[in-house]
């Protein structure tokens, strides 16, 4: 058997890593995770050692270990290798070669308004830099129109009522969900929508509504009371902690966990943030996100240079909660601990992620159209309007074309399938282009990974 090895890309190809008990090695571009022992892991240390030569690390590692067994190691990865499953190249495409984009999805901004004053908003605690104003129905329904008609033959399309707080538009919102599922009937499509709230102003009126229509949920609180109501006071100044609880308790006691997220954002104040996520599953709170702040530098709460590795220990942490819970028989699901890593997403979604600028959009309430709810009011992003479409085409070609291909820092990172390039938006807030992925974001990304990866090892040891 030859025993050399191809592989000059080690650090792109694959990623090799412990974590807590297991040593983990991830076939990148096959996306196969394969559990192996220290010996296989000292082997394959070895192989990028000696550039791939099987039979010198069989000699260096004789001393330490029985020859047999070594030979046995280095046949077994070099027959994963010919199946498949280890040591597979990236080939490069294009995505989007001979490829219609359509609209999948819009972002409609009901409120640029708020009855909260989150010192962290990123929308101008609601205004987005401008005047405090509401979507008209008109520009809703224009909105659903546009959608519905640049949506190809795709058979689902999605909205989501956002803000500043869509509640405070709750009437237009109503109307705009009849409206939406009779134009998407019309034309033998379907329409999901989703609503991203505070809750300060929900009643059970609404609960009802939300639940025949099946809207999903996105409940925003950020965890114990006291962090909660220091980051996200109402416009005079109360905490809004004991207000929201009662209110999401109640409308989430009847709906199935996939039907809603409990999102918060953790910063500088409140770093042990596991503390957090455990007091949202202890109020009854099953399906649960908690978001880094993405702050500009200098603001009190921007993460500092020393709180990465606080944070890395936060995520261990959280991964501990996440198993001792489940062993209760108590379990909760964590946003960033869902990776599928064996259908996995589409290779469009694995090379360009969410979509933003040409497959996802966002509106403003007077109908201007952006590439995303976090680039509205960023007025050289504007793609056009509602009644007119797409006016700046290059405005779209420009972030179909913002790519882990065409990104330097994603090219040769192990993660890039899994993140597909990060957040456009944070990326151009802290480098002036949608190229240069933010690299906190970047680094906490690749954590989390981590993380999920090894309870999806976890989990299959489990299952046998």
């Amino acid at each position: 058997m030859n025993l050399f090895f191809d592989i000059d890309n080690w650090d792109k190809d694959l990623h090799l890593f412990s974590y807590k008990e297991l040593n983990i090695l991830m076939d990148v571009n096959s996306g196969t995770v394969h559990l192996i022992d220290n010996l296989t892991r000292k082997v394959l240390e070895n192989l990028r050692c000696y550039a791939g030569d099987g039979d010198k690390v069989i000699r260096c590692l004789q001393e330490f270990y029985p020859t047999p067994e070594i030979v046995e190691v280095v046949e077994e990865l070099k027959n994963l290798g010919e199946a498949g499953l280890l040591f597979t190249k990236d080939e490069p495409v294009d995505p989007f070669l001979n490829r219609d984009t359509i609209i999948k999805s819009l972002c409609l901004h009901v409120a640029h308004d708020c009855n909260l004053r989150c010192r962290y908003c990123f929308g101008g605690t609601g205004n987005f830099g401008g005047a405090r104003k509401l979507m008209p129905l008109a520009v809703g329904q224009r909105a659903i129109d546009f959608l519905v008609a640049h949506s190809g033959t795709r058979p689902t399309v999605e909205v989501d009522f956002f803000g500043g707080e869509p509640l405070m538009n709750w009437q237009v919102v109503k109307e705009l969900v009849f409206y939406g599922e009779e134009a998407a009937k019309r034309v033998g499509k379907t329409i999901e929508f989703t609503i991203t709230t505070n809750g300060m102003l929900l009643d059970p009126e609404k609960d009802a509504f939300i639940k025949e229509h099946k809207i999903l949920l996105v409940l925003s609180i950020d965890g114990r009371p006291e962090v909660n109501d220091f980051m996200r006071p109402m416009a005079g100044g109360q905490g809004s902690y004991q207000r929201i609880v009662p209110r999401y308790q109640r409308i989430i006691s009847s709906m199935d966990p996939r039907d809603y997220y409990v999102r918060g954002t953790f910063t500088h104040y409140n770093l042990d943030f596991a503390e957090d996520v455990k007091h949202l599953h202890d109020l009854g709170f099953t399906s649960l996100s908690m978001e880094p702040v993405v702050a500009a530098e200098g603001e009190d709460y921007a993460f500092q240079a020393d709180d990465l590795p606080l944070i890395f220990s936060e995520y261990d942490r959280l991964v501990d909660l996440y198993l001792a819970r489940k062993g209760e028989n108590k379990p909760f699901d964590f946003f960033h601990f869902n990776v599928d890593l064996e259908g996995g997403p589409c290779l469009l979604k694995r090379l360009t992620g969410c979509g933003a600028g040409f497959e996802y959009l966002a509106v403003t309430p007077e109908g201007d159209l952006y590439p995303c709810h976090q680039f509205v009011g960023r007025e050289a992003y504007c793609l056009g309007d509602v009644w007119q479409g797409v006016v700046d085409e290059s405005i779209g070609e420009k972030f179909m074309k913002a790519h882990i291909y065409n990104k330097e820092s994603c090219k040769n990172c192990w993660a890039r399938f899994l993140c597909s390039g990060g957040c456009h938006a944070n990326a151009e807030a802290s480098h002036g282009s949608i190229l240069e992925p933010y690299e906190l974001g970047c680094q906490l990304q690749k954590k989390r990974l981590e993380c999920a990866i090894y309870l999806y090892c976890v989990d299959k040891i489990e299952q046998g």
